[in-house]
């Protein structure tokens, strides 16, 4: 049975009722990991199933839709050149013309809509964007200052998101510096005060903990080491055998897997189901400490995992939790881009009789 697929449980087979708190625990804890390791292998899965859909359906539907967004800007231009619209009619156009435009060329990179922009602002696109992203920042500062304490310097070049980004990184990392230089500092102090009993006893405790936790992994590796060691096989075949084996034995031991290891102990018959039955509870209480920290390593890289996935949704990570949910968002970003893609082949189509254009003018307000 690959060590994927091995199960590690404590069953007694008379009573399970007899099964003790520790033993409890441990059952509790594996269980845990093994759900986790599924979820974590699941969603893994999934997230390059939706990469792959989103390069080969939703890349060219977003691209779709910006060209036929253009299309509108060129359709509102031409419309304010045709002569067939009154002033206030050509304000609002012109309007469109700038706020589409604008958007498409700063964020979507069609610089080919700047003479087109020009011609609606005397002051240009290179200026207003300069001038836009000048008030972003502005703004933003005052929002880091708030939030993070961070003192933008003078002559600091934050013009443009990038050069703010990373005038920002540095003044985190000049904080942090600060931060860990104080806590150093007061590490130290506290260090120089004499210790009370109690404070001894809690260090030499956890000292004992920490030493009595790398001896329970480091224990289950040594076993398996001993036992599939290649260097001293003379059968060339079973010798890269044992160096596959070694491989994942090492893997293991590097992550402080310790479910791994006995996983490994059991696939191999180092040790049987009788042998995880007769533990003493004080091994156990280890093994479950170490468990412990596997869940919650485990649960700290699937939630990495689903905030990346909020982050480039543009949504909760509640939204992108589940493999189900995730293929669920993309269908809907899907379905709501199709739809608006055709709503506006629908408003270009019916803007090309100038009557329609104009009645839809009028309930456009200029903000």
């Amino acid at each position: 049975m690959p060590s994927s697929q091995q199960v590690i449980r404590i069953e007694n087979a008379a009573d399970k009722a007899t099964l003790s708190k520790p033993q409890k625990e441990f059952n509790r804890l594996t269980r845990k990991i093994e759900s986790l390791e599924k979820e974590l292998t699941d969603y893994r899965a999934t997230i390059t199933r939706v990469q792959q859909q989103i390069q080969t359906v939703l890349v060219p539907l977003q691209t779709e839709y910006h060209q036929q967004r253009v299309s509108l800007v060129q359709l509102f231009d031409r419309a304010y050149e045709s002569g067939d619209f009154k002033a206030n009619e050509r304000k609002k156009l012109a309007d469109l013309i700038l706020n589409l435009a604008f958007e498409l060329i700063s964020d979507y990179g069609r610089e080919d809509l700047k003479p087109l922009y020009d011609k609606y602002d005397a002051q240009g696109f290179d200026a207003t964007n300069a001038e836009s992203d000048q008030q972003t920042a502005e703004a933003m500062k005052e929002l880091y200052g708030a939030m993070f304490g961070i003192e933008f310097d003078e002559d600091a070049d934050v013009g443009s998101p990038e050069k703010f980004q990373e005038h920002v990184r540095q003044k985190m990392e000049e904080q942090q510096t600060a931060f860990e230089a104080q806590q150093r500092a007061a590490d130290e102090r506290r260090a120089q005060r004499p210790k009370t009993k109690k404070q001894l006893e809690r260090e030499a405790k956890k000292q004992t903990e920490e030493r009595n936790i790398t001896k329970a992994v480091r224990t289950v590796y040594m076993d398996l080491v001993k036992t599939f060691h290649p260097d001293r096989e003379p059968d060339e075949a079973e010798k890269q055998r044992k160096t596959e084996v070694m491989q994942r034995i090492t893997e293991a031991y590097e992550k402080s897997d310790l479910l791994a290891l006995l996983r490994l102990q059991l696939e191999f018959n180092r040790i049987d189901q009788d042998h995880l039955e007769t533990l003493a509870e004080e091994q156990l209480t280890y093994y479950n400490k170490i468990l412990k920290q596997q869940t919650q390593e485990l649960q700290s890289q699937l939630y990495t995992l689903q905030s990346q996935m909020a982050a480039l949704s543009g949504k909760s990570v509640f939204f992108v939790s589940s493999p189900v949910q995730l293929e669920y968002s993309l269908k809907l970003d899907t379905q709501e881009l199709k739809r608006t893609i055709k709503s506006l082949k629908s408003d270009l189509a019916a803007f090309q009789d100038s009557a329609v254009l104009k009645q839809w003018l009028k309930s456009y307000r200029i903000r």
